[in-house]
Order: structure tokens, then sequence, then C-alpha cells
């Protein structure tokens, strides 16, 4: 299955998940059940909204986009990361409006069973998306599945609330739990923001990534004796980015040097998926000309790698 499906497959939970909390809601009467159901809501526009998303990134580089398009993702999870906020700030006003009103709450059993038959859907497609954004490496794909089991566990903490306010007759446990709710969402909420500003700001890759590339480069330069430095990565959507410099011999030939070069490529590009490569061949102790630029200077010196 491709990116996109897992998608359609979100789109069409939304849409049953908010008919099953939305009636949960009306024969109950409690805001946690609509709290819940005002987040089924963002996960559709989250869905349609990524859906649309992955069809930019997937362009072919263009002449105006020599690069590609595949930062797009980001903006989708950024995307989503607003619309859980502002569900967040939707659900702690009906919270704060119900405590100074509080409600009881009718046909429990009905509402209960409506909600957990839409939990039980959200989370086995968020398992399935979780796995899949791995395989993938999408961070669309990521951000909704994450969304999707922050949603499971809201929807857990409701029904635990619906079912104790007849037990104890604590009208006020509805709207605290829907407050609950609000902060818990949030947090997602900052979590997906902030990934996309990293994204959209060329964040190098995780250091797992970054562990195994050194490791291929020490195997390749080590055995022939040549330097490897000014090692840059970087991520773009599902793609990985790297880009480094190779220092051979002055006295060798050309044909000689891009056998090494071929052999560091392919040696790279089979630790990490999706990679885009670029190798600069340079002679052993000389470096090409930089800009004067001191903060880029700087940035790239933090991320240089050498090995002997």
């Amino acid at each position: 299955m491709q990116v996109h499906t897992f998608l359609r497959l979100s789109v069409a939970a939304a849409l049953a998940t908010i008919l099953l909390k939305t009636l949960a809601w009306w024969f109950t009467g409690s805001v946690g059940l609509l709290s819940d159901a005002m987040e089924s809501f963002v996960n559709l526009a989250a869905a349609l909204f990524a859906l649309w998303i992955v069809s930019v990134a997937s362009t072919p580089p263009d002449a105006g986009h020599p690069y590609g398009h595949a930062k797009a993702e980001y903006f989708s999870s950024g995307f989503e990361g607003l619309l859980i906020l502002g569900a967040a700030l939707g659900i702690a006003w009906a919270a704060i409006r119900r405590f100074a009103d509080p409600q009881p709450i009718e046909s429990v059993g009905l509402g209960v069973a409506l909600s957990a038959v839409s939990t039980l859907i959200n989370g086995a497609l968020a398992f399935w998306m979780l796995r899949a954004s791995r395989q993938f490496h999408s961070i669309v794909l990521e951000a909704d599945a994450r969304h999707l089991m922050t949603d499971v566990w809201t929807s857990v903490g409701v029904i635990a609330g619906v079912l104790l306010v007849p037990v104890t007759g604590w009208l006020w446990l509805d709207p605290l739990l829907a407050l609950a709710v609000a902060a818990n969402i949030s947090r997602e909420a900052y979590s997906l923001l902030r990934r996309s500003v990293e994204g959209l700001m060329d964040h190098a890759l995780e250091p797992a990534e970054q562990a195994a590339l050194e490791r291929a480069m020490g195997e390749i330069a080590g055995r022939e004796g040549l330097e490897v430095n000014d090692v840059k990565t970087r991520r773009a959507g599902a793609r990985r980015y790297c880009e480094l410099h190779l220092h051979v011999p002055a006295h060798w030939s050309v044909a000689r040097a891009m056998r090494v070069r071929e052999q560091l490529a392919r040696a790279l590009l089979g630790t990490v998926p999706h990679l885009h490569l670029t190798i600069e061949l340079l002679p052993v102790g000389q470096e090409p000309l930089v800009s004067n630029d001191e903060d880029a200077q700087a940035a790239g010196d933090g991320l240089a790698r050498e090995t002997h």
C-alpha cells in the first residue's frame, strides 16, 4: 500500500468516527464526548490536507524547484498541529462553560458503546499507519498516526469519565476530563509544530542515521587511507540528503579516484534509504573556496566530520 492509500483510509475513518462520536454526544449530553467528537473533525480536515500535500510533495523537480517539492510534507504536519491547537481551545471553552452549568449524563451505555467502536477504528488505523510511516519515512503519515493515537487515549479517558459520573454523582468530572483532553492534544500540537519547523529549517538526519553513515565512511576511507570531511546532512520529507568532501592523494589518476568515490557512494546509499548523495573529490590537504558568511561557516563547522 502507498501513502495515498493510507491517507484515504484516514479520511474514511474520520468520517466514520465523526458520525459515531456525534451520536454518542447526542445521546448522552456529555461535554467530554463532545470534545472527542470535535477532535474527529480535526482528524478529517488534517487527513484531507495531508492527502493534497502528499500529491504536491511527489511532484517531480522543475525549473523553479530543482530540488523537488518534498518539504511540502512539513506544511501538512504543521497545519495539523494548528488544527489540533484550535480544537483544544474549543474543547477548553466548552468545558469551562459546563463547569458553570453542570448537566447530568444520559444513555451512558449507548454513548460509551458508540465511542468505543470509534476508538477501535482509530486505534487499528493509527497502529497500521505508524508502521507504514517508518517504511516510507513519511512525516505526513507519522503525524496523522500520532494524532489518531492521541485521539485513542483521549477517548479512553473520556469513556472512563462518562462511566464514573453516574456512579459517583460528580457532575464536574465530565468537564474536568474535557479539560484534560484539551491539555493532552495541545501537547501533541506543540510536538507536531516543532518538528515541522525543524524540517523546514533543514534539520540534520537522526543520530542513528548519521552514525550509520559515519561507520560506512570510516570503513572505506580507512581501508584506502583517505580523508572524508565537511559532512553535511539534512531531511526533506522522506528524502535524506548528504554532501561531503573526499580527499585523495594528488598523484592518483582520475580513474582511480572515481573508483573509490563509487565504492564510497554505494556504501552510503546502501546505508540510509532515500538518500541523495553529493561527493566532491579534492586533493589531500586542500579545501574548496567557501562563503565568507560567518554564520553559514559556523553551521557547517558544527556538522563537519573527519575520518582518517
